[in-house]
């Protein structure tokens, strides 16, 4: 919330508040001038005693209400259960920027699954910023807490799943207010907002950022106001995020003889800077068959390039076996039906990028 909205409700709060109070020493103020005696005494010092509780009320409550929002409450860790709810009373905001998120694991998946749906009903605006796990950020990360044996790359995409999945069973109504991103950038705030309220937390070496102290601010304080710069600044930033359906699916374009048949979504993974997509959508037949797909998909207005489609093998540089681990690190294992195919760069396209090596930066295949 912007703080000059804060400023503005406790303007008008004072208003609403004091302004009634004067009226009613005003009125008792007159009626003591028409009256006399015992009774004019009494409205005199009854009027006059409103008069300065309303004067004191605008005066004191914005210090108390600065007071209030300045002061910060340190937890030693992360309180999953007391989050989840407050997320059940959201109606405002909920926001979570974090790597991965524990809330998500199978023993709190269930429990906060409902809770948001209650606060997308309440009609609250969820937004979810994670890392992007085929990041060079989300390796580091593991390699930061490799004494805690954690894969964050492997934790992200089992959020994603979960989130994909949860996204898909909501109603039309409530899914336009979830909205899920990936950042790709080194991570440093961890955020938990509820309405008006956060938890804020670093990200230490060696520890896994829900084991320290949090903080909880009020997101109108010089704190609140920091973490919602730094969660706006992800955010909007087109080059380093990646919605959740761009990160999920690609679309390409089934070509046949130069001419456009179909286009689809499919499932896609990327390895050793190798694109794979599975085809199981459609039929891959005999003939010149080629595909038309903009990739990376995080590159928008990208203009989409030409690829042939080539069968996985273990002479590959990237053997089949660990292609498919991926997809199923990704989508959850497979039935057996999967139909993978490797983007191969189609001769005589001059818009088909060349395939990248894993010294690049791309480290989906490590």
């Amino acid at each position: 919330m912007p703080v000059w909205a804060g400023r503005g409700g406790r303007q008008r709060r004072a208003f609403v508040v004091g302004g009634p109070l004067l009226l009613v020493a005003c009125l008792m103020l007159v009626a003591a001038w028409l009256s006399s005696g015992f009774l004019s005494d009494l409205l005199l010092n009854l009027g006059a005693s409103v008069v300065l509780a309303a004067i004191s009320y605008v005066i004191f409550d914005p210090l108390f209400e600065e007071a209030r929002k300045a002061r910060v409450q340190e937890h030693l860790s992360f309180d999953q259960q007391a989050f989840v709810t407050r997320l059940h009373r959201s109606g405002r905001r909920v926001r979570i920027l974090d790597t991965w998120t524990i809330l998500l694991e199978q023993r709190h998946r269930e429990e906060t699954l409902t809770a948001v749906r209650s606060a997308l009903a309440n009609g609250a605006q969820v937004q979810l910023l994670l890392l992007d796990p085929d990041c060079t950020a989300a390796q580091q990360r593991s390699e930061e807490l490799e004494r805690q044996r954690v894969d964050v790359p492997r934790q992200i995409r089992t959020n994603l799943r979960h989130l994909a999945a949860f996204s898909d069973a909501l109603d039309s109504r409530l899914r336009h207010r979830l909205q899920v991103r990936l950042y790709d950038a080194s991570p440093s705030i961890q955020l938990y907002q509820w309405d008006g309220r956060a938890l804020i937390s670093f990200f230490p070496i060696g520890k896994l950022s829900f084991n320290v102290p949090q903080l909880e601010v009020d997101m109108d304080s010089p704190w609140g106001g920091f973490v919602h710069a730094r969660f706006e600044e992800l955010w909007e930033h087109e080059q380093a995020t990646l919605n959740l359906e761009r990160y999920w699916s690609v679309t390409v374009t089934l070509r046949h003889d130069n001419s456009d048949v179909i286009e689809v979504r499919v499932p896609y993974v990327t390895v050793d800077g190798q694109h794979y997509v599975d085809c199981r959508g459609f039929r891959v037949t005999g003939g010149p068959l080629t595909v038309r797909a903009a990739l990376p998909p995080r590159a928008s207005g990208s203009t989409p390039a030409v690829f042939a489609l080539a069968q996985p093998a273990d002479g590959d540089r990237t053997r089949a076996a660990v292609v498919e681990r991926h997809f199923d690190q990704k989508y959850g294992h497979g039935d057996g039906e999967r139909e993978i195919y490797r983007l191969v760069a189609a001769p005589g396209d001059p818009r088909t990028p060349a395939p990248r090596s894993a010294a690049a930066g791309d480290t989906h295949g490590r």
